[in-house]
């Protein structure tokens, strides 16, 4: 059972960590809106990235879908001296957005674990609720009108879960690599 004050502060920290990670620059716009279903908008080419972050009580999933179309690779691409493949580009980007929210929950669960990205087909994303989340939520991103992506957030409880997020404070990291 996942608490209402604990969905919103889920809500919370993915959208403070999409608008803080997913755009390239600070000054790109990057609109976050809900979505009814994962599945919209999944063409047959739409693939997602897929990250974990494991506790005792919870396993979250967030799920980045994309299309690797024109826009979305010249965004992320921009730099021309960069002549690294789109996909390592764009995992480096999920993978600090995932950070992020790893961060923000570090505040509330000591003992947490993140997962390497990896990239699946998007047809997947039907089979989510065989998980039986206790939170499935699912997002259109947009960055500067243009670079259009989805996210998925699913989390599944293993005992009560509560919290309430203080999402307010200013990010003070600037992405260090975490060993473990």
């Amino acid at each position: 059972m996942i608490s209402a004050h604990a969905k919103d502060s889920f809500d919370r920290i993915f959208r403070k960590a999409a608008q803080a990670r997913l755009p390239l620059d600070a000054g790109d716009l990057c609109e976050i809106a809900p979505i009814a279903d994962a599945g919209i908008g999944v063409s047959r080419d739409t693939q997602v990235v897929v990250l974990t972050i494991s506790s005792i009580v919870f396993r979250l999933l967030l799920i980045l879908h994309f299309d690797e179309d024109g826009s979305t690779r010249a965004y992320y691409l921009k730099d021309a001296a960069d002549e690294r493949p789109f996909q390592e580009v764009f995992l480096e980007i999920c993978n600090l957005c995932c950070g992020a929210m790893n961060q923000e929950l570090l505040r509330y669960f000591p003992d947490l674990g993140m997962s390497t990205p990896y990239v699946l087909n998007a047809r997947c994303l039907p089979h989510l609720h065989e998980l039986k989340p206790g939170l499935l939520s699912s997002y259109s991103v947009t960055l500067n009108g243009t670079v259009r992506l989805a996210a998925t957030v699913c989390v599944c409880a293993d005992a009560p879960l509560d919290f309430v997020a203080d999402t307010s404070a200013l990010e003070e990291t600037g992405g260090e690599l975490e060993l473990f």
